[in-house]
């Protein structure tokens, strides 16, 4: 556990402040980042979170009317406004900020009262830029108080703070996989029919943008059936079209060789275990993108739309850097991001990758080994933080 001196005499502290701005993907990271600091590394943890009904749709403990509440051990503060009055007591020994959000004034002002001083944080965005290697670890001093904030970023190499990651998630993942009844009874118990199951299984989570029903023109003409599987709320206007009906948690249809079937939103666990059990995921955001990766299965990004297309070069970044992939994929993930077309070319595309998915499924294997060399990001986190102190 990570030692720093303080007047308090108690386990080490961290505030934690997210702005949810991507519904899920922000409060995604924060709340994993929460868990894995106070279950694996004993810290006492306080998440402030502005948007409780979106943190309700991944964790149903959260009471979304409820000013502060403790859940699965960790302190959940509704972060209302900019507003309150605090005391030394009441600052953290690490306080973190997600992705340059503004924390209350008056406690960055109290935390220029406390001796020592916390150590301070902005937790950045995960990319596969180069830029990101030279700002890491980069300091910041407060323009106005003696105190400094430290950017800390999430990445693809040793020279970033690597990904987050579960130590137990690797082994967790291995054996669901290897345990066909494990896998059955799961898809059955979120309404997964026998006979979907027998399909190639695609779990589908994307921005509303996304070209949906290009893809499921060439899904209903796929030479083998397919299995798609989409949260309540996902891409409505697309699957209420093909479903003929409002997409709500049960319904499901059938087209030429392709099914939909729309899940309820699970909690973050039973993610997990849907993007194991499935044989292709396509995935948006930070949080989802990331746990992805971790299900050592093919997947395709839907990046965050930034203004004048800047999301491009972030795509492509990662895709030149990802190894777990083909042409094929490669040339779907760029059309699914509007930074390419595949003019009309849909069904020969997804036919052509079809046939290199469990390729792909092996490349994951060796993209995972080169991922766990960078070391896992809350350790690196802290092991920085000791540098400090």
């Amino acid at each position: 556990m990570l030692e720093v001196s303080n007047n308090k005499d108690a386990q080490t502290t961290l505030a934690l402040f997210c702005k949810v701005v991507d519904n899920y993907g922000d409060i995604g990271i924060c709340w994993r980042l929460a868990r894995q600091l106070a279950h694996e590394h004993g810290i006492t943890v306080n998440l402030w979170v502005d948007d409780l009904i979106s943190f309700k749709r991944i964790c149903p403990e959260i009471h979304t009317n409820q000013a502060k509440q403790d859940v699965a051990g960790i302190k959940v503060t509704h972060w209302r406004d900019q507003d309150g009055v605090f005391k030394v007591n009441d600052i953290a020994d690490i306080v973190i900020e997600f992705f340059g959000c503004d924390i209350p004034p008056a406690y960055i002002a109290t935390m220029a009262q406390c001796t020592p001083r916390p150590l301070w944080f902005n937790l950045e965005g995960l990319s596969a830029e180069e830029w990101v290697e030279g700002c890491h670890r980069l300091p910041s001093p407060h323009p106005q108080y003696s105190l400094t904030k430290y950017f800390f970023f999430p990445g693809f190499t040793n020279k970033t703070g690597g990904l987050i990651k579960e130590a137990q998630l690797s082994e967790q993942r291995q054996q669901f996989q290897s345990d066909p009844q494990a896998v059955m009874q799961f898809l059955s118990q979120l309404g997964v029919t026998a006979a979907e199951q027998e399909a190639i299984k695609v779990s589908l989570f994307c921005y509303p943008h996304a070209p949906v029903n290009e893809l499921f023109e060439a899904w209903k003409n796929s030479p083998v059936a397919v299995t798609c599987l989409v949260p309540e709320g996902v891409a409505s206007d697309a699957i209420t079209h093909f479903l003929g009906q409002t997409a709500v948690a049960g319904t499901h249809a059938t087209q030429g060789a392709l099914t939909v079937r729309v899940l309820p939103f699970i909690p973050q666990s039973d993610y997990d275990r849907l993007l194991w059990a499935c044989d292709l995921n396509f995935v948006r955001g930070e949080d989802s993108f990331v746990r992805a990766q971790w299900a050592n299965k093919p997947f395709v990004w839907h990046i965050y739309p930034q203004d004048e297309n800047l999301h491009h070069v972030k795509l492509k970044a990662f895709l030149n850097r990802h190894t777990a992939k083909t042409a094929t994929l490669d040339k779907l993930s760029l059309t699914w991001n509007a930074a390419s077309d595949l003019h009309g070319n849909w069904a020969d595309v997804w036919q052509t990758l079809l046939t290199e998915l469990p390729q792909i499924t092996l490349l994951s294997t060796e993209w995972e080994q080169e991922m766990l060399k960078n070391g896992n990001f809350s350790t690196n986190l802290l092991q920085f933080a000791t540098t400090l102190a």
